[in-house]
């Protein structure tokens, strides 16, 4: 976990040669959904591959990229493209992004994602706001030493999705009259999509939408007290009795039509924080 600080100063340290901004507020930008960029006005984007201990995304569609500027009169730090287990990354890689954003004066992380929409109730394309989760990764970002600096051996899961900004998320939708879902998000390691079997037994255990992300950063969020808030872009409808063939490209369509409803409730909860 000394490595883990060490790794993290000098990659903050980097960052500090290129821009003097504190962000309290952070955004990891998912499948396809990197367009609220448009909407930051941009100081400063660093590529990922230039960040000192930085994994650099090998997924379609994620540019990785760390964005400086400002979005709603607030300052923010953000993430076009994003890290997953499934690449073949440690969970220690997948999260450092989240320690340097801490580091640098994140208090309140925003995160979105693509997923598979379980409950029957969901459409494709749709949003949902993110409860709770489950993770079924088989690993855990805190597996370790703990480095009590950053955080506690045991951090409390009891609201891994800040109440406060699901409320603010909400009111954002209501107002701007974007239908939003709420529900439990569940990660699996993919990166092939799920069977028919597995989809009944997800759905069975409480999950609403399946995707293979956003958990791991979430946990280390909260064991730094970062307030998070969670939305998913349903891309696929994974009804078991009536599974269809999910193709890429169609998931990232998807997540592209889907985009200006997300970037409004972004946009919206970041201008009342």
């Amino acid at each position: 976990m000394t490595d883990l600080r060490t790794q993290r100063d000098e990659a903050v340290a980097f960052l500090r040669t290129r821009t003097a901004a504190t962000p309290a507020i952070g955004i990891i930008l998912g499948t396809g959904l990197g367009g609220l960029v448009k909407e930051i006005q941009v100081q400063t984007v660093i590529d990922y591959g230039d960040i000192p201990h930085f994994p650099v995304s090998t997924v379609e569609s994620h540019h990785g990229k760390l964005i400086f500027g400002m979005l709603g009169k607030k300052q923010v730090v953000a993430m076009q493209g994003r890290f997953h287990y499934y690449e073949g990354y440690t969970m220690r890689q997948v999260t450092f992004p989240v320690r340097v954003m801490k580091a640098l004066g994140v208090q309140t992380l925003l995160i979105s994602n693509a997923a598979g929409g379980m409950n029957p109730l969901f459409r494709k394309g749709s949003l949902m706001l993110i409860t709770d989760h489950i993770n079924l990764l088989g690993d855990n970002p805190l597996i370790g030493p703990n480095d009590d600096t950053l955080g506690p051996r045991f951090p409390d899961m009891s609201e891994p999705y800040s109440k406060k900004l699901n409320a603010l998320a909400e009111e954002v939708a209501l107002d701007a009259r974007i239908r939003l879902e709420r529900g439990v998000f569940v990660a699996v390691p993919g990166p092939n999509l799920e069977t028919r079997a597995e989809y009944r037994f997800l759905r069975m255990i409480g999950a609403d939408v399946v995707g293979m992300s956003t958990v791991p950063e979430d946990i280390v969020a909260v064991h730094m007290g970062m307030a998070v808030m969670g939305i998913s872009i349903i891309t696929d409808e994974c009804f078991p009795d009536a599974l269809k063939p999910a193709r890429v490209e169609e998931i990232i369509a998807v997540a592209n039509e889907a985009e200006p409803k997300l970037t409004a409730i972004m946009k919206g909860v970041v201008e009342r924080l």
